[in-house]
């Protein structure tokens, strides 16, 4: 298993926690339960947690595919922008999530769980955009380019198939 495997594997874990965390804490929201706010606080810390490995992983896995075929800088480099940035404010959502589970009978925490929610909402749109773009460093079909380059091989293979199967 090299970094960009792990890197690979450990991406999701991160960008899934914050958005089962953010649900969690609508969930708890909506039923007044301290406890539900509390289990997504303590959601946010992990995933904020968990991202720091897949940044440090990063860098690694860009050193073994951008000499690969299709890879460009181009392609990396929004990911790596935005994954620092990404990274930042997970960091800041765990910290704050982590603070309001330490303090969260004081009365000052109600307010704070507010200003912890509205940075997890902040956070998930910045890793779901480093996500997004990660995705299209491997994964063309996702890329905004509908005229996306064609393996000429392939084409000539697809069109001899057609041309066969036109029998009736």
């Amino acid at each position: 298993m090299n970094s960009a495997h792990i890197h690979l594997v450990l991406n999701h874990i991160p960008v899934l926690g914050i958005i089962f965390g953010l649900l969690v804490m609508a969930y708890g929201f909506i039923r007044k339960s301290d406890e539900v706010k509390q289990t997504a606080l303590g959601l946010f810390v992990v995933a904020a947690l968990l991202t720091i490995p897949v940044y440090l992983t990063g860098e690694p896995a860009e050193e073994i595919v951008e000499h690969l075929a299709g890879v460009s800088d181009a392609m990396i480099d929004p990911h790596e922008d935005w994954a620092f940035y990404a990274l930042v404010l997970m960091e800041i959502t765990g910290v704050l999530a982590l603070v309001n589970l330490i303090f969260f009978r004081h009365s000052f925490a109600k307010k704070f769980l507010a200003v912890t929610t509205l940075s997890s909402l902040i956070a998930v749109g910045s890793i779901l955009w480093t996500a997004n773009l990660g995705g299209k460093i491997r994964h063309t079909e996702i890329g905004n380019d509908s005229t996306q380059t064609v393996n000429p091989e392939k084409q000539t293979e697809t069109k001899k198939k057609t041309d066969d199967d036109d029998d009736h």
